[in-house]
């Protein structure tokens, strides 16, 4: 699904939409060039998810933790890191449920991952002069869940 976002603050809407109505356990694996959108999304998510803290992108602490939600969110950048390097972060933590509370991982430049979950959401972000566009790849059920959340956001024909 191919949606056109005219500009940041349409970028930040679907973050919060994504927010208010994803469960525990989505993983968002988040890819694009600089400035495309990645953080402004999350930032939109955390507001969805009742977060009062400032989202900042964790480019330098790789790992943000905001347990002050309705559920945990837990954003990861790996524009630092080789893929190599990704694979000792062990960041299937984040998604197994096992050392922590599920909630919803957003993974900005996620391309780095060297594995991916096994179910997840992945979000393509790119930009041009007229705005945003986003590729949304998953599940069919999530997508069409999406579209019928976001019917004021205009979608791009294939």
């Amino acid at each position: 699904m191919i949606l056109d976002l005219p500009d940041a603050e349409a970028t930040h809407k679907l973050g919060v939409t994504l927010g208010r109505s994803l469960p525990a356990g989505t993983i968002i694996l988040l890819e694009g060039d600089l400035g495309a959108g990645k953080t402004t999304l999350v930032q939109g998510i955390a507001e969805g998810l009742e977060i009062p803290d400032s989202i900042e992108s964790p480019t330098f602490t790789l790992i943000n933790e905001y347990l002050s939600g309705r559920i945990p969110l837990y954003h990861l950048d790996l524009y630092r890191l080789e893929t190599e390097e990704v694979e000792g972060l062990h960041l299937e933590s984040y998604w197994d449920g096992l050392e922590m509370d599920l909630g919803i991982v957003a993974i900005e430049w996620a391309e780095r991952l060297p594995y991916k979950p096994d179910n997840y959401l992945q979000i393509c972000l790119s930009y041009y002069d007229h705005g945003r566009q986003i590729e949304l790849i998953g599940d069919p059920q999530l997508l069409d869940w999406l579209l019928q959340s976001m019917i004021s956001i205009p979608v791009v024909p294939e």
